[in-house]
């Protein structure tokens, strides 16, 4: 089984130029430790919503995105699957799985079932589970939405720094970060709170 960080280095290798959607918790700490872009979207308290994001971002923006799910949060929202393989976006959907909800206390995953089944269940061209580095660069995720289901060892390094960017920060970067690289933003992005 991987480290989770060494299994987040991989996947940014092999995606250097997706724009990331990061679920919440430990993961999105630890990659906003290990390599914080303008073009990775953290969602700090929306388990379970990485995907649809993601799929909205895809739509509409028409780049290739790279979902970064963990297990728990992958079990909360499976719903979302079929949508996205309907749509059939340019997709990545890595599901980081070390067996725990790492942020509220570490107890056992519950309900995850398989993802890569489920994924294909839904519609997806491509699913694969992996264990080694090896195994997740030779998965072929170019048949998009494709989802790989990356096996983690527990977590055993401490959790990085939180987030330093409030909510309505990580929209206004990412949105300049999409306009930098002559990408329209998505109408309704303007980071501006609503009520």
């Amino acid at each position: 089984m991987l480290d989770i960080r060494t299994a987040l280095r991989t996947l940014l290798d092999r995606e250097p130029d997706a724009l990331v959607i990061s679920t919440c918790g430990y993961l999105t700490r630890d990659l906003y430790n290990l390599a914080d872009r303008p073009q990775h979207f953290y969602l700090v308290g929306s388990m379970g919503m990485a995907a649809p994001v993601g799929l909205g971002v895809a739509l509409a923006t028409g780049r290739r995105v790279l979902v970064l799910d963990g297990d728990g949060s992958f079990a909360m929202n499976p719903g979302c699957l079929p949508m996205i393989a309907e749509h059939a976006p340019d997709l990545v959907h890595a599901v980081l799985d070390n067996g725990a909800h790492d942020s509220t206390g570490g107890q056992r995953t519950s309900a995850l079932g398989d993802p890569a089944a489920t994924a294909l269940a839904a519609g997806y061209p491509a699913a694969y589970t992996v264990g080694t580095e090896e195994e997740l660069n030779a998965a072929d995720l170019d048949r998009g939405p494709a989802l790989v289901h990356v096996r983690c060892r527990p977590r055993t390094h401490p959790a990085g720094r939180r987030v330093e960017l409030t909510p309505q920060q990580l929209v206004g970067r990412f949105r300049d970060g999409l306009r930098a690289n002559g990408v329209p933003a998505p109408a309704g992005s303007g980071g501006e709170a609503t009520r």
